[in-house]
């Protein structure tokens, strides 16, 4: 019988995160305070953030360890199965042997809470009463939900409109953990009601719902800020994806040539390739690849500036590739995919070409989930898809190649709640966008000059 899963035995759980701060060549320069533009410290940060997480954030201690509490959590689905794509493989016809991590397995459906229970675990040590966040797609504000019932903590989650009215059953998960759900923008914050007054059938997107959460935690002394990707403890936080990959194929002997993870923020690339890319630092073959969409193309098209990280200009600056604080991206199904710059670790790795980067329209995306679908049996997140089309392509390439080769991707979450996305790519009704170059290049007019 082939060997399908991959299953590490519930005590090889990491006991600790990998910070690839401690291994990359060059560290993405200082974030800037929005006002003065001179880098922030700690106390520019604590307003918002539990002291914990500020010192993870500028940590480049390599190993950072897993507290008790959290790792009890963890265990609830952790470690996550690596899966061996066999029929996958035999759908393509190729010699490349396919694997990918499902995180679809946690409570939430996607990798999200590997980072929402320790952002809540230290914000509740920190006596901190209530949680503001934002979600795009609602995987990350149904983790966050997910933490703030484990640990005691009320949420309010801001979700970017169209996704709102997309998808209702990731708004009712959220609220049956106890959540309360604000379509974004919203009239409860001074950004989502400028934003309205100027455009009041706006969409919204990413950058919005930062600011009205960001704006949310600033104004109560008892609420702070919890982001789902982007930031350097997020990402750190993801590694035990990674991790547990590594341990994974030594155990069946193998090793990938290719990583291949969907991008938007960054946190599910970066936690299923930092681990194994600090062995490319050290010397290793190894090529990572970041799929992002045609609607939003931040690596692919963005520009390398300092620029803030939400739309109001509240959030420090940072440098990172980006389309403009202001991009507003069409509402494609991959919610989670429509921000408008990337995670700092990410694009500085991008810089110094360490990793690559490609971008897919959205029904090649969905071609991609049917395949992955009729042959593994999981329905993909439309985020996932972009991963599965990624690898897909680099085994059709090793099928026309005749070489062998190992690709591994994330898949970083389910789709159950996102069926209305294949309802419309089934009925044909979903369209391609690629964003206008000249839309891009006047949002990058807008950028501040640092």
């Amino acid at each position: 019988m082939q060997e399908t899963k991959v299953v590490l035995p519930d005590r090889e759980m990491p006991k600790q995160w990998y910070n690839i701060m401690a291994d990359m060549p060059n560290l993405p320069k200082p974030p800037l305070h929005p006002g003065t533009k001179q880098p922030i410290g700690p106390q520019d940060l604590s307003p918002i953030f539990p002291m914990a997480l500020i010192e993870q954030e500028v940590s480049t201690q390599r190993w950072i360890d897993i507290p008790d509490e959290v790792r009890n959590i963890y265990g609830l689905w952790r470690p996550s199965p690596l899966y061996r794509a066999h029929r996958l493989e035999a759908a393509l016809g190729t010699p490349a042997k396919i694997y990918y991590k499902y995180e679809g397995v946690s409570p939430a459906g996607s990798h999200k809470p590997n980072t929402s229970i320790p952002q809540a675990f230290y914000n509740r040590q920190a006596g901190i009463r209530r949680i503001a966040t934002e979600t795009g797609a609602g995987q990350w504000g149904s983790a966050m939900a997910l933490a703030g019932t484990m640990f005691g903590l009320e949420v309010t989650v801001y979700m970017v409109r169209v996704s709102y009215n997309q998808k209702p059953y990731r708004r009712i998960a959220m609220e049956t953990w106890g959540a309360t759900v604000q379509p974004s923008p919203s009239i409860i914050t001074n950004s989502g009601k400028k934003i309205l007054e100027m455009d009041p059938s706006s969409p919204g997107s990413l950058g919005i719902a930062i600011s009205e959460a960001v704006e949310d935690a600033a104004t109560h002394d008892d609420t702070n800020y919890a982001l789902g990707s982007v930031l350097n403890h997020v990402l750190l936080h993801q590694t035990v994806i990674g991790i547990e990959a590594k341990k994974q194929f030594e155990m069946v002997g193998d090793y990938p040539d290719v990583i291949v993870g969907c991008c938007g923020g960054g946190s599910n690339l970066g936690g299923a390739a930092f681990p194994f890319l600090q062995d490319k630092i050290n010397g290793k073959q190894l090529r990572v690849i970041a799929v992002e969409p045609t609607s939003c193309p931040t690596l692919t098209k963005g520009e390398f500036r300092y620029d803030f990280g939400d739309t109001a200009g509240l959030t420090p600056l940072m440098m990172m590739y980006t389309l403009g604080h202001d991009f507003m991206p069409p509402g494609i199904h991959a919610g989670g995919l429509r921000y408008h710059a990337d995670s700092p670790l990410v694009c500085q790795l991008y810089h110094d070409k360490l990793i690559e980067a490609i971008a897919y329209g959205q029904t090649a995306c969905f071609e991609a989930a049917i395949t992955f679908a009729k042959s593994e049996g999981i329905i993909p997140a439309p985020e996932s898809s972009h991963a599965i089309r990624g690898a897909i392509d680099e085994a059709l390439r090793a099928k026309e190649e005749g070489k062998q080769k190992t690709i591994f991707f994330n898949l970083s979450g389910h789709g159950y709640l996102d069926l209305t996305a294949y309802a419309d790519y089934l009925a044909g009704k979903l369209e391609d966008y690629a964003y206008p170059d000249e839309m891009i290049k006047e949002a990058l007019k807008k950028l501040p000059v640092v």
